[in-house]
């Protein structure tokens, strides 16, 4: 038995898929220590895990911060530069504490001061990446969301990829005065780049996402191991049915869902009631998801139905096409149910993960901005009344339930533990 310490930080869909390895790592028999962001507390705590704090703290009703860090084009840096790399001396100290007597230490990808505590502390560590882009990998055309215009270039292929990885490293290299400043002050060298170069562990590093969304590039890091999707929703904590919508569910015929995921929607805008207006422009049942923290549309009707949460595993594959944010954990729930999707990315991975569901043939995508009941219809009416997106949709539900990546996660954990 090890005494492993899971850290994810962010939303949701940044957590789900290591409260899936926790809780598979623990009925193998290791003892599971989770530090998380506080508002998870009681989550985790119904799951019974040991919980741990970690700062920075967030609070879920900051609209403003919201609206900055899921800005299309400064998001990411916004994130980074003005709100993670602030808080590295308390998410360092946090995780000090969370470490005493660990045998390892599994972080998520934004926990920048793990590496340090690894160094500090001399503890064997395994990196992680929930979406593909995160493996910036030359052989595939990725999507940058501060450099959406670079899209048009993919065609010139790895050439272009390779200059184009010289230019991110030396622009976010200007991101990194702060984290150079910590390093310095707890006695580390400052060179050393968590975003890009040195991010990867020397030990395993876990592609946590199925090769439907991204196939393994000769350029990963080695050793890299892919497992697909862990799977997670919350059923087994807080996040039950609510009340009325199995039974709305039951009532006709299969609705269109619309979501913004659990961080996209603290910056919904007018997404929910443009969403519920097309789809009575098309005749069709909806539920929407509107979040916990804002007001239900009010545009609901005996055919349009609106719930703050939902268990995604439990709702996607009742409906007819799911129209969302393109976020990885709400991508992967809608590919693993085999329905179509309509995406309307932010920022971060979301118009990576979209792009590379438009060529799978599953989806569409809309422009955040030109987002409006009239687009949303007729895109809607196209993937609805063309069969292949459900058919394609289905193949990729097939490969996705034929992989089990909590369990290829847990192997390949157990197997980095056990050597030397």
């Amino acid at each position: 038995m090890a005494k492993i310490v899971i850290a994810p930080y962010g939303s949701l869909g940044d957590l789900h898929p290591f409260l899936a390895i926790a809780v598979e790592l623990r009925e193998r028999g290791h003892d599971i220590t989770i530090a998380s962001l506080e508002g998870y507390r009681e989550k985790i705590g119904v799951l019974g895990f040991e919980f741990k704090s970690l700062r920075p703290t967030f609070d879920p009703e900051d609209r403003e911060l919201a609206r900055l860090v899921m800005d299309t084009r400064r998001g990411t840096e916004r994130l980074i530069k003005d709100y993670l790399f602030p808080g590295l001396k308390d998410s360092y100290e946090d995780l000090m504490d969370a470490t005493e007597d660990a045998d390892l230490l599994i972080p998520g990808e934004v926990v920048h001061a793990a590496h340090s505590v690894v160094e500090k502390r001399g503890l064997k560590w395994i990196s992680s990446s929930l979406a593909p882009i995160s493996m910036l990998s030359t052989y595939e055309p990725n999507i940058y969301p501060n450099a959406l215009f670079l899209r048009h270039f993919n065609f010139l292929g790895r050439s272009f990829h390779r200059l184009l990885f010289i230019a991110i490293r030396r622009s976010i290299g200007n991101w990194l005065g702060q984290y150079k400043e910590f390093r310095n002050s707890i006695g580390l060298s400052e060179d050393h780049d968590p975003l890009v170069t040195d991010k990867y562990s020397e030990h395993l590093h876990l592609a946590l996402f199925s090769g439907v969304l991204g196939e393994r590039q000769p350029d990963w890091h080695s050793p890299t191991a892919q497992t697909g999707f862990c799977f997670y929703d919350g059923a087994n904590d807080l996040g039950k049915m609510p009340g009325g919508l199995s039974e709305f569910l039951e009532a006709g015929e299969p609705p269109i869902v619309f979501t913004l995921g659990s961080a996209a929607v603290m910056d919904a805008r007018d997404f929910f009631e443009q969403s519920l207006e097309a789809a009575r422009i098309l005749g069709r049942r909806a539920v929407a998801l509107y979040g916990i923290f804002n007001d239900p549309p009010r545009e609901t009707d005996v055919d349009r139905a609106a719930f703050d949460y939902a268990p995604f595993s439990e709702l996607f594959p009742r409906a007819a096409c799911v129209v969302h944010q393109g976020g990885v954990g709400t991508t992967s729930q809608v590919l693993r149910a085999g329905v179509p999707h309509l995406i309307m990315p932010f920022s971060h991975d979301q118009p990576d993960n979209a792009a590379r569901c438009v060529r799978l043939g599953v989806a569409r995508t809309v422009d955040r901005d030109s987002y409006e009941a009239r687009l949303a219809s007729s895109e809607l009416k196209h993937i609805l009344e063309d069969d292949s997106y459900r058919a394609k949709a289905l193949e990729a539900s097939r490969i996705i339930a034929a992989e089990d990546g909590t369990s290829a996660a847990c192997d390949a954990i157990e197997q980095t533990l056990n050597t030397t």
